[in-house]
C-alpha cells in the first residue's frame, strides 16, 4: 500500500490575515495623521507670511507720521487684527533734528491660529511731519 501524505494548503490562515489587515490599518492610521499634520503647519507657517506682510505694509503705508504721533487700528476679512502706534523718539541734547522728527513705530498683527491667538510686532523708525 502506498502512503499518500496530506496535502500541503498553500495561502494564509484567516488569523494571518486578521493580523495583516491590523498592521495595516496602524500604518494607515499614522500615515495619515502625520499628513494631517503637515497641512497644519503649511497653513500656520501661510498665516504667519500673511502678518509679516500685512506689519510691513502697514509701516509702509505710515512711514510718514504727526509730530504728535499716531495710533491706528483695524482688522482684516481674514480675521488678522492690527494695531499701529508712532511716539515721537527722544532726541540727543543738541540736536539738530526738531521734537517729534523722528518716531518709533510699532505694528502689532494678531490671529487666532485654533485655540491660540498668535501675534507679530513689528517696529521700525519713520519721519515725524507738521500736520
Amino acid at each position: 500500500m502506498k502512503s499518500h501524505s496530506p496535502m500541503r494548503q498553500q495561502g494564509f490562515s484567516l488569523l494571518e490575515m486578521v493580523v495583516a489587515v491590523a498592521i495595516l490599518g496602524l500604518a494607515l492610521g499614522a500615515l495619515y495623521q502625520s499628513v494631517g499634520g503637515a497641512t497644519r503647519n503649511v497653513r500656520a507657517d501661510q498665516r504667519y507670511a500673511y502678518a509679516v506682510e500685512l506689519g510691513r505694509s502697514l509701516i509702509a503705508d505710515n512711514s510718514v507720521v504727526p509730530l504728535e504721533g499716531l495710533q491706528k487700528t483695524g482688522e482684516t476679512s481674514g480675521g488678522f487684527v492690527w494695531e499701529v502706534v508712532a511716539s515721537p523718539l527722544e532726541r540727543a541734547r543738541g540736536s539738530a533734528l526738531g521734537g517729534g522728527r523722528l518716531q518709533l513705530i510699532d505694528v502689532r498683527v494678531s490671529w487666532p491660529d485654533g485655540s491660540r491667538q498668535r501675534q507679530i510686532t513689528l517696529s521700525s523708525v519713520v519721519a515725524g511731519v507738521q500736520r
